[in-house]
């Protein structure tokens, strides 16, 4: 069949910068598609699926390129690359607002919609596409209160594995709003857009930022996790292990939190616990004051430099304080350059979560972000992530898929009932497998739990 939107194939001119520009990590891995189809419009999607069908290739589809593991690239299949594809609209009689799959959450989502007064729990990061970041299930913006950005994805728009353009939300295709809410990139269509519920934008956004040394790290970790189901769910707290204050010292640790609230005297009440810091006569320095997503999000740039190469690995864990300290001091002492960093990220889970595939969460998320720049230190910093992440991964419960890389730690993303319905649904909307699914270690099991040792918090 024929099709007008741009193909580069393998040895065409051009096809190195199609298969890789658009990654986020430098560190390109060396897997090669058969071609790289940029996509346009819906039409265009629909023409490079109908098109894979009759050629015999899989897909595989880039909506932001910010996927540490470079899912999207695939050997010999075609890759669906949707960066053009940037459109946002509004309704102000609903509140829904729709975005394509490439639009930067921070960087665009968020000014677009400041403009209207309202706000999306996009992520921490400005330039993570909203295709990745909502189908994996969004860690964002006051999503303690308002819950996972997959959560306030109201429908989708998804070019399925038959080449058909289909509307999914609650009352059509629900099958396939639920497993787009979590599947992240093993989901089995193309989605073109997003319609997500917003939230107005509050009136005062505030931060609350403590740094210590290293050495209080128990201290400090004791009192936070102790006080953590206290703090209201509009507040954010996250502890990050960095360099970056100081990149020829020891690292730091800085006790960040946010709240967005609709009063500077609600952001007074709500973050009033955290004045009553036990170890604050220790602290290199406290800030408090108002703030913005956008500042935030500078904050997060600096800390996440574009042209680097990247390591990251996490886990979900319900253990206490006690059980993480000496595991995280271990990591948090030995972080490797400059701009790598570890954050310990309070979010104590206060509710079921509701019926979609996403699946694993637990009282505190525990990240690791190896950055640097010269290749030959690749195997050194990622097998350092690993390594550290697997002793912790030891009391955890699983990881989020936003942060994780298979071919080197596989472990559990779905709880084994939603996988068990996920692979269901895969079977019926895509029985011949034609869109790639998760990419993992050979010889691993998908989905599998490691053994693991049970917390002391499971015990109580």
């Amino acid at each position: 069949m024929s099709v007008d939107a741009d193909i580069v194939w393998r040895g065409d001119a051009g096809y190195e910068e199609a298969r890789v520009a658009r990654l986020f990590n430098a560190r390109r891995p060396d897997r090669f598609p058969g071609g790289v189809l940029v996509a346009q419009s819906e039409n265009d999607v629909i023409a490079g699926v109908r098109l894979a069908r009759e050629r015999r290739l899989k897909v595989s589809v880039r909506a932001g390129g910010h996927s540490w593991a470079a899912w999207s690239l695939r050997d010999d299949a075609l890759l669906i690359d949707l960066g053009a594809m940037r459109e946002m609209t509004f309704d102000p009689d609903t509140g829904i607002a729709t975005a394509r799959p490439a639009v930067k959450g921070g960087a665009e989502l968020a000014p677009f919609l400041s403009r209207h007064g309202r706000v999306f729990t996009g992520g921490h990061c400005p330039g993570v596409g909203l295709g990745g970041f909502l189908l994996q299930g969004g860690q964002g913006w006051n999503s303690r209160r308002h819950g996972w950005a997959c959560e306030n994805v109201v429908g989708i728009d998804v070019v399925t594995a038959d080449g058909e353009l289909v509307r999914a939300n609650e009352s059509q295709n629900a099958d396939l709003l639920w497993a787009a809410r979590g599947a992240g990139p093993g989901f089995f269509g193309v989605v073109t857009r997003f319609h997500l519920r917003t939230f107005p934008r509050p009136a005062a956004m505030t931060h609350d930022t403590w740094m210590f040394e290293l050495d209080d790290l128990e201290a400090l970790l004791e009192w936070i996790d102790g006080l953590l189901p206290e703090l209201d769910r509009m507040v954010e707290p996250v502890i990050a292990a960095t360099r970056l204050p100081r990149p020829e010292g020891p690292p730091v640790l800085l006790l960040h939190t946010t709240a967005m609230c609709e009063s500077e005297a609600e952001a007074d009440h709500v973050l009033a616990p955290l004045a009553a810091c036990p170890i604050a006569d220790r602290a290199i320095s406290h800030e408090r004051g108002p703030t913005t997503i956008e500042q935030e999000n500078e904050a997060q740039a600096l800390q996440n430099p574009e042209g680097h190469r990247y390591g990251v690995d996490c886990t979900w864990t319900d253990a206490r304080a006690r059980e993480l300290a000496p595991l995280l001091r271990d990591l948090w002492s030995e972080l490797p350059t400059e701009h790598s960093f570890s954050i310990w990220y309070g979010w104590a889970p206060a509710r079921p979560l509701p019926d979609m595939a996403f699946s694993v969460e637990g009282r505190a998320y525990i990240a690791t972000y190896a950055i640097w720049s010269d290749p030959a230190d690749d195997e050194r910093h990622r097998d350092w992530v690993v390594r550290h992440t697997e002793r912790l991964a030891a009391l955890g419960k699983g990881v989020y898929l936003g942060d994780t890389d298979f071919t080197h730690r596989p472990d559990r993303f779905l709880s084994e009932a939603n996988f068990g319905r996920l692979e269901e649904i895969r079977g019926r909307r895509d029985p011949d497998r034609l869109f790639c699914s998760y990419l993992i270690r050979e010889g691993a099991e998908l989905n599998a739990e490691p053994m693991r040792r049970p917390s002391t918090a499971s015990r109580r």
